[in-house]
């Protein structure tokens, strides 16, 4: 069963739609931004981060800094417990 919901098309360079799968979204209080990770299932170990912008458009996160943090919030994701607990099944 495919959920919709826990679903994003992606446009390449190209102009080429990729289906892909939501992980997760979080979002920054102090920049007011939201960020979305995603995968293709077709390869689920490779994950994607990019974020919103105003007008509710995926953005590539083009800042070192802001980047780094992205990760630090992956990171955390991946080592919560109740996470794992969720791959190992």
């Amino acid at each position: 069963m495919v959920n919709l919901d826990k679903q994003i098309t992606i446009i390449d360079d190209k102009g080429n739609e990729h289906l892909m799968e939501i992980l997760f979204t979080y979002d920054h209080e102090e920049r007011k931004t939201s960020y979305v990770f995603f995968y293709d299932p077709k390869n689920p170990d490779e994950v994607f981060a990019m974020r919103y912008n105003d007008k509710k458009e995926l953005q590539e996160i083009d800042d070192p800094d802001e980047y780094a943090e992205v990760e630090e919030v992956f990171n955390a994701f991946n080592e919560d417990p109740k996470i794992q607990e969720i791959k190992d099944k």
